[in-house]
């Protein structure tokens, strides 16, 4: 079996001797150029440039810079027959060399030839055929191994179908992901106790399928258990077919990531258990399908939300929102955060806006967007501020009800976030003091896919924003 080594070097000032041999019209430039040299059958080596701006860079970019040279490196070795423990040379950033090996490294698929190791049915797990370890051991590289690992759990989750990824599912992988990590208790709700929390809204998505809906809670409790926790909420659509407002059949397949939400905060949880960050932190996912079902909530139908809201659903299409309301105002009221953050495949409109380059944040706190933006940065997970404005309140208004789920092609992930602060507990000040809580409303419609392959990215599902989430938190002063 081969063992590989990664090497980042500035062709400009390469330090390693294998640059010499290679002819100086052949010295890569380009970041990510890499050239693979076989120093015997059993031992091999990866060259991959840094660009030659590399000495200039600092900060952010130069983070950004090494990911894509390891990235480049590993996905070129994964290519050659016999290679399984690959070292690599971390030492110009070694959180952002982790990240890129364990991100560009996964490849999903369910074929049987040769062996998936995400098939389902298999007795025992089948081990990553590549295994990553520094040249210079460091928490930076071991933090940066499990942040990634986290990101690659939301992709897995985001990429099952929809048959093998079901609500009751869905919480079987997220406790057996936390099984032995300490201070986390998991909670599964049913439908039963939803209907007692008067969770109307959330319940109304449920009425067309007959798989049973789940309510998932994960507590971490990582600070001192009087310390004021931070919440994230996902929404957990499993399988999204726009109900009696049914989608094109083209294309439909992709609503199985639909649960992207609730994929990404799970797994930013249990990154942040495992990293055993100073936080209080409460998770909860909604989860359930959206089908055309006998029994299916209609258009025009009017329901009670748990805060006791009358809501129009003008588009069952728009059925994240119905689930997101109840989910984050038991969060508001039930945990009293001091700071929410939800995450959604929410909208079309946020597709045409931002693409899949960025992510999506309204916010009614500006000293949460400059950390959510800072924390995208670091991590290259990055975040675009769009507008939380009451002016388009018109447009979610009915004349039947107090809300309606939509509110027009115009501005529609602005009116959508709209909709969700209407269920926030406390999200805006009273007599001109200061909210009783940051909200951030984070929608990934297009972030959740990856349709240009980058040096450490392949095309899929993203697991976007788990790094950003991450960083996040640990960013925060405790």
């Amino acid at each position: 079996m081969a063992t590989a080594r990664v090497v980042p070097n500035d062709p400009r000032n390469p330090s390693s001797d294998l640059w010499a041999t290679l002819p100086s019209g052949d010295k890569p430039a380009k970041v990510g150029t890499t050239h693979v040299f076989y120093q015997s059958p059993e031992e091999l080596t990866t060259l991959t440039s840094l660009g030659g701006d590399f000495a200039k860079e600092t900060g952010n970019a130069r983070r950004e810079t090494v990911r894509k040279a390891v990235g480049s490196a590993v996905k070129a070795i994964r290519g050659i027959e016999g290679v399984k423990n690959v070292k690599i040379d971390a030492s110009q950033d070694a959180h952002a060399s982790a990240v890129a090996a364990i991100l560009a490294n996964y490849s999903f698929t369910l074929k049987t030839t040769p062996p998936s190791r995400f098939n389902p049915n298999l007795k025992e797990p089948i081990p990553e055929k590549l295994t990553f370890s520094p040249e210079q051991p460091s928490k930076e590289w071991d933090e940066g191994v499990l942040t990634a690992e986290a990101q690659n759990f939301a992709r897995t989750l985001m990429e099952m179908p929809a048959n093998l990824m079901t609500p009751t599912i869905f919480c079987q992988r997220v406790q057996a992901a936390f099984e032995g990590i300490p201070n986390v208790e998991i909670f599964v709700r049913d439908e039963e106790w939803a209907e007692k929390k008067n969770m109307n809204t959330f319940l109304s998505v449920t009425h067309g399928t007959s798989e049973p809906a789940k309510f998932l809670e994960i507590h971490y409790t990582g600070a001192s258990k009087d310390a004021q926790p931070l919440a994230f909420v996902g929404k957990g659509i499993t399988f999204d077919s726009g109900g009696i407002s049914l989608k094109p059949g083209n294309g439909m397949k992709l609503m199985r990531g639909d649960m992207g939400g609730a994929a990404t905060v799970v797994s930013s949880a249990l990154a942040i258990a495992k990293l055993k960050l100073p936080v209080n932190l409460i998770t909860m996912t909604p989860l359930t399908e959206n089908m055309p079902g006998p029994s299916a909530t209609k258009p025009g139908d009017i329901v009670y939300a748990m805060n006791g809201k009358s809501v129009e659903v003008d588009n069952t299409d728009a059925e994240g929102r119905l689930v997101l309301a109840d989910a984050i105002y038991y969060a508001s009221t039930e945990y009293k955060p001091h700071t929410l953050i939800d995450v959604a495949t929410l909208t079309g409109a946020c597709v045409t806006a931002l693409g899949e380059i960025y992510s999506g944040v309204f916010t009614n706190s500006d000293k949460l967007w400059s950390t959510l933006d800072a924390a995208g940065k670091v991590e290259h997970d990055r975040f675009w501020r769009l507008p939380l404005d009451e002016e388009y309140g018109p447009q979610i208004y009915s004349s039947n009800a107090d809300l309606q789920n939509t509110g027009g092609s115009p501005a529609g992930s602005a009116t959508a976030a709209l909709f969700l602060k209407a269920f926030v507990d406390g999200v805006e000040g009273v007599d001109g003091a200061d909210p009783k809580i940051d909200w951030a409303h984070i929608d990934i419609a297009g972030s959740m896919e990856v349709t240009r392959a980058t040096p450490y990215m392949g095309t899929g599902m993203s697991g976007r924003p788990v790094r950003a989430l991450v960083e996040y938190v640990k960013s925060l002063k405790q």
